[in-house]
């Protein structure tokens, strides 16, 4: 059931059914999500398909950093166009280029697709945290945020499982044809019944800034990805990746402090909200990714599991996950106080990964299911409501640089979060470690960054938002 909502801001009104409309945009958070892992289990069969085994992977990293490089993007895009129109434009894009992939005839095809359904999944990354935050009032961010968490767990989690059952049943080129009709639902949904009011002022698109920042993100991320599979961490390649992130970032920096409309207004920065969770979402997201990532390939060595029957064994993650997400943004909102939350949030997690990383290979699943449940209470507890704070720490005004930010610092936190780990599953596993010991190893290297991030929320000081509250019409 929809309802029509006026909501007043400043001189402008927005009127739309709201049911729909926020229909339409977890629909794209969905769809991007979704797109990240979905490759995961049909890189083979695409390999046998369309060939280059030896550069397959980039099929997968090819939308990783186009979606990481352009999403801190989307937000000033958004103010100078509208949000509406430039998350048609984003779901159009991913939609177009999902049916490129699915008709690609060569791997060099296929990895230039998916760079271009990156680039479109960016904005749906996004674009959704920065509506929704706008259509709802301000007591009701938490509760929003919260349900998108529970779709980005199904998303992340649920990405290998439906990547394999299409490839299994339909062929690989399936796992790219099913996002068509639900690209055009989406725009559908939102097209017609998403209605925000205009930006009362227009700020100009900073095309340096946004060359800069893309620029730095690609270089970090080649590092990243490469580093410790492609290349050692000390080869000349890396090395110089490292040092031209630094330069650009360096750069960016110095121009956006001279520039009239930057992309990413440095004072935000300073605030003493953002200035903790900031750093906050990086851990975070390297440790989500960093202990999930690994998990179906230690169900695989200890248990003897299939790559779908391990994607299975993560369910309890994504329950628990969804629902620790959906009742903290409700009790946050009700309670107006988001910050006990995320600090159980990270006690929580703390524990989680404490749990699995005593774990071994002769450990029944019974144990195992109980860290992931813990895990995942912990990861839903904290992540959206990372989110929330940071918008209510800021003016209207600065709504969707911040929400970009947040957003784009936690997806370089898992692109971190995986290679950091992954480095140190490669050391066990040069020591001759089995593998199913060796990923409980480096668990236990993840408990002092979760320590870490334990410390932040604590230090974290929770600011509520100024934001009219809605005047619902009858």
């Amino acid at each position: 059931m929809t309802s029509d909502v006026t909501i007043d801001s400043g001189a402008a009104r927005r009127t739309g059914r709201v049911g729909l409309a926020s229909a339409g945009l977890s629909l794209g958070v969905l769809l991007s999500v979704l797109d990240q892992t979905v490759v995961a289990t049909a890189l083979p069969e695409i390999a046998a398909d369309v060939g280059g085994l030896g550069s397959i992977g980039w099929v997968a990293t090819a939308y990783l950093l186009a979606s990481t490089a352009t999403g801190a993007l989307y937000g000033r895009v958004s103010d100078r166009f509208g949000r509406r129109a430039t998350y048609l434009a984003a779901v159009g894009l991913f939609t177009v280029a999902s049916a490129l992939c699915a008709l690609a005839g060569g791997l060099g095809q296929l990895i230039a697709f998916r760079a271009l359904q990156g680039i479109g999944a960016g904005g749906l990354f996004v674009l959704p945290s920065i509506a929704l935050s706008e259509l709802f009032s301000a007591d009701r961010r938490g509760r929003v945020q919260g349900y998108l968490g529970g779709i980005f767990a199904l998303g992340s989690v649920g990405g290998p499982l439906v990547g394999g059952l299409l490839t299994d049943r339909l062929g690989w080129r399936w796992i790219f044809y099913i996002n068509v009709p639900l690209g055009v639902l989406a725009v559908l949904l939102t097209a017609t019944t998403l209605r925000l009011p205009a930006a009362a002022r227009r700020p100009r698109l900073d095309l340096p800034g946004s060359a800069l920042v893309v620029a730095a993100v690609i270089a970090l991320m080649l590092a990243v990805e490469w580093g410790g599979r492609e290349y050692a961490w000390g080869s000349a390649t890396i090395l110089s990746l490292l040092a031209a992130a630094v330069v650009l970032f360096a750069a960016f920096v110095w121009w956006e402090r001279r520039t009239a409309d930057p992309v990413l207004p440095l004072r935000l920065l300073a605030g003493p909200v953002l200035r903790v969770a900031v750093p906050a979402t990086v851990l975070l997201g390297a440790l989500l990714y960093g202990s999930v990532f690994f998990l179906p390939t230690y169900f695989q060595h200890a248990y003897g599991m299939s790559p779908t029957a391990a994607g299975f064994a993560l369910v309890p993650f994504v329950f628990a996950f969804v629902l620790a997400s959906g009742a903290s943004g409700r009790l946050a909102g009700t309670l107006g106080r988001h910050k006990p939350f995320i600090v159980a949030g990270a006690v929580v997690m703390t524990a989680g990964i404490a749990l699995l990383s005593v774990l071994g290979g002769g450990t029944s699943y019974g144990p195992v299911a109980a860290g992931i449940v813990v895990l995942g209470l912990g990861v839903g507890l904290i992540m959206q409501l990372l989110v929330t704070v940071a918008q209510n720490a800021v003016p209207p005004a600065d709504l969707a640089a911040t929400t970009s930010l947040v957003m784009s610092t936690r997806g370089l936190g898992t692109a971190l979060g995986v290679a950091f780990f992954g480095t140190l599953l490669n050391r066990e596993l040069d020591a001759n470690v089995p593998v199913a010991d060796a990923i409980p190893h480096v668990f236990a290297w993840a408990v002092p960054v979760a320590l870490l991030l334990f410390l932040l929320t604590v230090v974290m000081p929770e600011r509520k938002a100024d934001v009219p509250r809605p005047e619902r019409a009858a």
